[in-house]
């Protein structure tokens, strides 16, 4: 579906009356509670995988006029890295980009693999990294940082590694904190760290209240058992432990042998409406981001995902 054919559908599904009124339903049902966002890494991967073309102008538009309220940025998409923190031109004309569309930037995507390096120097040299990264994050305006930590074992055991990582998980979570940042991270089943068991002992080893998880539907789902239930093991680790939200469906099984393959909402297995209602009850505040990672059509990810979320923001908690 292409963008124009999903902005006419949108209108003619819901109407321009809902259309305008996506934050208005928002304020009346949980006083925006939730934010909306866009993922640029959806964008990046459909274009990578596709060899589909986005331009960035076009994205930010169809965000803006679906009534999203923000972006979460990728590296290297759609053009070059991310400025470092103290090129403050580049910092200045990225935000313009985005406050031209009404958009907030409100989270970068960070590596971590080097926050659990076997070698003390490669620790500390990714601090340094992340450090420097929030202080873009600060000064994009977001309020949150988020942090993939991939990498091989490089030698140790998988219980060294979490040792590792729950200590530079703490040290970043000091940096983020000092910033009024929300740090969170995301563990998937390609990765060394890929269980339920796995992401307790983070947050256990860590021990650190800023510290908190990203709740990703279709990674959930497979660490308890696919099942289409990934709500059962949200409530097992906590809302509160919830930093953010990547919203998407799943089918329970991985996308050509790598990550937990993302459906558009509605188009897998997972009830997405339980997963949004255990947030919801349990008092989760923030940011609700569409993770379209490699699903073909991004735009159609994006409205049904939106349409997801005014749903559950529209019914009362019984």
């Amino acid at each position: 579906m292409q963008r124009r054919e999903v902005l006419k559908w949108f209108a003619a599904g819901w109407g321009a009356a809902a259309l305008r009124g996506f934050s208005a339903q928002a304020e009346a049902a949980g006083k925006r509670a939730w934010k909306t966002a866009i993922g640029l890494n959806g964008f990046a991967s459909s274009s990578r995988k596709y060899h589909k073309t986005y331009p960035i102008w076009e994205v930010l538009d169809f965000a803006a006029q679906t009534g999203f309220d923000g972006v979460e940025l990728v590296g290297n998409w759609p053009m070059g890295g991310y400025p470092r923190a103290h090129e403050s031109k580049r910092i200045a004309a990225l935000r313009r980009l985005y406050d031209a569309f009404g958009l907030q930037i409100f989270s970068i995507q960070t590596g971590a693999g080097g926050a659990f390096a076997p070698d003390g120097i490669q620790r500390k040299q990714w601090l340094d990294r992340f450090r420097d990264e929030a202080k873009l994050a600060r000064a994009l305006g977001a309020e949150c940082i988020g942090m993939w930590p991939g990498g091989p074992l490089r030698g140790q055991t998988i219980q060294q590694a979490i040792r590792r990582l729950a200590q530079s998980f703490r040290q970043a979570a000091d940096i983020a904190a000092d910033l009024e940042l929300i740090p969170a991270f995301e563990i998937e089943p390609p990765f060394v760290f890929n269980t339920e068991e796995h992401m307790k002992a983070i947050l256990d080893q860590a021990n650190h209240p800023k510290l908190k998880v990203i709740y990703d539907p279709s990674h959930f789902d497979l660490m308890n058992g696919s099942t289409g239930r990934p709500h059962e093991m949200l409530q097992r680790i906590g809302v509160q432990n919830i930093g953010y939200v990547h919203l998407t469906d799943s089918d329970g099984t991985l996308r050509d042998g790598g990550t937990s393959k993302h459906l558009p909402c509605g188009d897998g297995h997972i009830d997405i409406a339980r997963s949004l209602a255990v947030l919801r009850d349990g008092g989760f505040r923030g940011w609700v981001m569409i993770d379209a990672w490699e699903i073909p059509d991004v735009y159609d990810a994006c409205v049904k995902g939106k349409r997801a979320i005014e749903r559950a923001l529209a019914t009362r908690a019984p």
